[in-house]
Parts: structure tokens; sequence; C-alpha cells
């Protein structure tokens, strides 16, 4: 395959992360230095900027300015969460001709892959000859393929965190304490909530993921066990747990369940899953007085600044760019650049570019090996496979008499 010489263009697309901004510096750094590239336009809110022409010549960024904004979460960019029609697609290679795009960078996670592939399909319709790439990014850890994600480490790294704190809290003050923890069809940022725990009554005590039917009458008996055996209870639970019917929690409470151009439900943004289930444990209890109290960790999971894995920064920069390295070298007119884990100690990974259909839409789950059989907890194993996207941990001690 002949190499391609134009310019090109990178969206960030989906729920923004720590590291993002890393893949974009790491394409920006990897097509300055590349002959094929003449160009690197970004585009404002992807492919609604692509509609529109709204693009930023990012050549012209100071280096010094890129290596701040490569630590600085969320989506430079600005994001979107779009599905583009065969009528946008159309508009779109109008403006690849006016702007002679023939290099397609799109970061984000299997409903980017999706529109990258849909683009990309286009494409070759009407016979475009351009090279369309997909960079891995999600905290939720789901793209088929790919070991992990970039986003996940650092999002992970925030939850066993915030874990950790809590426990400690709910040992100072004992209670009943549910979290809810991002993660619509795998639970691997929800079982990270496990990282942090050192001695056996540590919490959480239970973890509730999407890939285990929820019941709500085993749920309430199942921290009752846990307050009997410690009186306390710390249980964390994935926004996306649901019933043996496939029916969501979530959309059960919802009068008016909001849905994207994607299909999917919202799900984050709102207190009201752990309000239900901190409702549920209370009127298990018949009227017993009893402490109760639930969270959401929300958006703050993967946008907290100055709190990232260092080891998610590495690879979001490689993967950005692996991207430029791969579209430029003549070998694969598409694809979705993938991670692979070499060795666990030391820890190293590489990449490789699977098709793009690989990644689309669908999404992978938490292995039911990492599961406990009651479905209520994970287990210790999983850490193994954790620890080293998310690095060090803030070490919590107890007092020896204690």
């Amino acid at each position: 395959m002949a190499k391609l010489v134009g310019n090109a263009v990178i969206g960030q697309s989906g729920g923004p992360t720590c590291v993002i901004n890393q893949s974009l510096v790491g394409v920006i750094e990897a097509a300055k230095k590349s002959k094929e590239i003449k160009k690197l336009l970004g585009a404002r809110h992807a492919v609604k900027g692509i509609l529109k022409a709204d693009f930023i010549d990012l050549f012209k960024e100071p280096k010094d300015v890129l290596e701040r904004v490569a630590q600085t979460p969320s989506s430079a960019l600005g994001s979107v969460r779009m599905k583009p029609t065969h009528e946008d697609c159309l508009k779109i290679f109008e403006v690849f001709k006016k702007f002679d795009i023939r290099y397609f960078f799109y970061v984000g996670g299997n409903d980017s892959a999706e529109t990258t592939h849909i683009i990309n399909e286009m494409a070759r319709e009407e016979a475009y000859e351009f090279r369309a790439f997909h960079i891995p990014k999600t905290i939720d850890n789901d793209l088929k393929i790919n070991d992990h994600c970039p986003g996940f480490g650092s999002a992970a790294k925030f939850v066993a965190s915030a874990f950790i704190g809590d426990n400690l809290d709910n040992r100072s003050l004992p209670g009943i304490k549910i979290n809810i923890v991002m993660g619509r069809h795998a639970g691997f940022l929800t079982a990270a909530s496990i990282l942090g725990r050192r001695s056996k009554d540590d919490g959480p005590h239970l973890v509730y993921v999407p890939e285990v039917s929820f019941s709500e009458e085993r749920f309430v008996a199942d921290v009752k066990a846990v307050v009997e055996k410690y009186g306390r209870c710390v249980v964390a639970a994935s926004e996306g747990i649901h019933f043996a019917n496939g029916q969501t929690v979530a959309e059960k409470m919802a009068k008016t369940a909001e849905v994207d151009t994607h299909g999917n439900v919202q799900l984050s943004g709102s207190g009201a899953l752990g309000d239900y289930l901190a409702e549920l444990v209370k009127r298990g209890y018949q009227g017993q007085k009893v402490r109760v109290r639930a969270d959401t960790f929300g958006y703050l999971q993967r946008s907290f600044p100055g709190f990232y894995s260092e080891a998610d920064a590495r690879e979001a920069r490689q993967v950005g760019r692996d991207a430029v390295k791969y579209a430029t070298s003549g070998e694969y007119p598409s694809g979705s650049v993938a991670i692979k884990r070499a060795s666990n100690k030391p820890y190293r990974i590489s990449t490789f570019v699977t098709a793009l259909r690989n990644v689309a839409k669908e999404t992978t789950c938490l292995p039911a090996k990492f599961i406990v059989p009651a479905g209520n907890n994970i287990k210790d194993s999983f850490k193994a496979y954790c620890a080293p996207l998310v690095g060090e941990l803030p070490v919590a001690e107890r007092l020896k008499g204690w």
C-alpha cells in the first residue's frame, strides 16, 4: 500500500478522562515528525466541529503549552456524543475534500470506534482515499481486544483511594455506606474499589457489578449479614447493575429515561440510585434505627485534576504516537490501536492494530474469574491485574493497640 500525503484531523469523543489529552499530544508530537502529514487540525467538539469545519491548527500550539495540556484532565478539544448519519457523512467528506484531509484520528471508546468505522466505510463507498484510526480511551475499560484502556487506570486510582478514605470514615462512625461507581455494562471500575483493602474487615465489604444479576432481597440480606459480622458495611455498586430480566435498577426508577444518539440510557449524574438502594436497606430493617448513607461518585471519577496514574498517562501518550505511526506506515488502511500486556513483572505493554469492527459498539465485561461465586464481591486476584495500571495508592495505617 502506497504512503499517503495530506492533512489530518483529530477529534476527542465520548466521556473525558484524566489522560485523554496525553493521547492528543502524542498524536501532535508524532504528526509533526511525519513527512506524510502536512497539517494537523483539531476538531472542536469532534464530529460536530468537522461538520462545521470548526478547526484549530494544532501545529501552532507551543510545546510548553502542549505539555501542560497533556497533564490537564478532560477533552482539550471538547467532546460530543453523536452518531453520524449517512447525510452527516456526506457533509464530512465534503469538508475532508475541501481541506485535503487524508488522515482521521478519533480518540474515544466503543461508540467512538463505531463512528470511526462508519466514516471509514463511507469513505470506501465514496472512493475517497484516507486513513481512519481509532485511539482507545474509556474509564469503563470495556473495549474488546484490549488488555486495558487508557483512562481506566487513573479513574481506578481515584475510586480505590476514595474507598480507602470512605472505609476509614465508616470505621470511625460505624453505619452502612453505599457508593455508586460508573460502569454501564462493565464492572472493572467498581471492582477497583477493592485495591485498598489491607485488613480482613476493610471495605468495601460488598461489591455489585453489571456482570451479575441484581436481587433487591439478596442485597438487603447481604448488607445485614455484613453488619452482623463487622458492625458496619461499605458497599460499592456499579451504576449499571440490573435485574435478571436485563432492566437496570436505574431504568426501573426513571419515569423518562434520557437516551443519547447511540441508544445509551443516562445512568450517571444523579444520586437517585444510591438513595434507592439506601431506602431498600432501611426498609429491610423494618423500622429499626440504622445509619445509612449513599454517595454517587459521578463525573468526578473521570476528570479529577492532579490525580492520575503515571502508567496510564504514559500509555495514553503512546497510543497517540503509535496511531500516527501505524496510519502513515502504508501498511494499514484503517484500524484501532489496541493494547497488549507484554508482561506483569516487570509490567510492560505493547500496541498493535486491530480492525475497527472489532472494537466498534460492542463492549467486553469483567471476567467471571474475578467475581466471587455469590456475585456480591470481587476476588483479591483482581489486584494482580489492576494494580500495575493504577500505581501507588495512599497508605492507611492503624494504631497497634486498636
